[in-house]
C-alpha cells in the first residue's frame, strides 16, 4: 500500500476516488459489452459475405471457362486489350464507438463489353459482369475484415482497463479507505482515553 496520510481530508478524496473508479468501471464495462457484440455481429457478416463471394467467383470462373474454349487465342487476348473499364477507390475514416477503421467508397466506369460480339458467347458477358459485382464486394469485405480487427484491438485494450479498475484501482482505493477509517477511529478512541484521563486528573484536583 502506497504511504497515506490517515486524515478525514485523505479520506475524502479516496472516496471521491473511488466514486470515479466505480463509475469509470461500469461505462467500459458496458462500452467492452457492446464492443464484443457488434463485433460478433460483423465476424457473422463477414463470413456470409466471404461465402456469398466464393460462390460468385466459382460461378463467373465457371461460365468465364466455358466463353474461353469456344474463342481462339487471338480473339480471347483482344478482348480484355479492348477493356475500357476504369475503377476508382476513395478511403475515408469511420468510427464505431471509438474504434477508426477505413471505409472505401468503389466507383466503376466504362463498358464492360467493349469488344465485338463476333466470336464470343453470352458465357463471357455473364462471366465479365459477375467479376465486376465480386470486386466491389471483395472491397467491401477488405472494409468490413479491418473493422473486425481494429474491434478485437478495442476489445482488448478496454478489457485490459476494465480489469485494471476492477481488480487493482477499487480494491486497493476501498482498502486505502479501510485503513483511514481504522487510523481515525484509533486517534478518536485515543483522544477520547486521553480527555478521560485529563478529566480524572482535574477531579483529583
Amino acid at each position: 500500500m502506497q504511504k497515506i496520510n490517515p486524515n478525514r481530508m485523505e479520506l475524502s478524496n479516496q472516496k471521491k476516488k473511488l466514486k470515479v473508479a466505480v463509475r469509470g468501471h461500469k461505462l467500459l464495462k458496458d462500452k467492452q459489452d457492446a464492443l464484443i457484440k457488434m463485433f460478433l455481429e460483423k465476424v457473422h457478416q463477414v463470413r456470409a459475405l466471404r461465402a456469398e463471394i466464393e460462390k460468385e467467383l466459382q460461378s463467373a470462373y465457371a461460365s468465364f471457362l466455358i466463353a474461353r474454349s469456344g474463342m481462339d487465342k487471338f480473339t480471347g487476348d483482344s478482348i480484355f486489350l479492348a477493356s475500357s473499364v476504369t475503377v476508382q477507390l476513395m478511403r475515408s475514416l469511420v468510427n464505431n464507438m471509438g474504434v477508426k477503421s477505413p471505409a472505401f467508397e468503389f466507383a466503376q466506369h466504362g463498358n464492360l463489353h467493349a469488344y465485338g460480339l463476333v466470336g464470343t458467347s453470352g458465357e463471357l458477358d455473364t462471366a465479365l459482369e459477375i467479376f465486376s459485382g465480386v470486386l466491389q464486394k471483395m472491397v467491401k469485405l477488405s472494409e468490413m475484415e479491418k473493422m473486425v480487427e481494429m474491434m478485437a484491438l478495442e476489445i482488448e485494450k478496454t478489457r485490459r482497463r476494465v480489469n485494471a479498475l476492477e481488480y487493482r484501482l477499487i480494491p486497493e482505493t476501498n482498502e486505502i479507505i479501510r485503513f483511514i477509517k481504522m487510523k481515525l477511529d484509533e486517534m478518536e478512541r485515543s483522544n477520547l482515553s486521553r480527555l478521560m484521563k485529563v478529566k480524572d486528573i482535574v477531579r483529583k484536583e
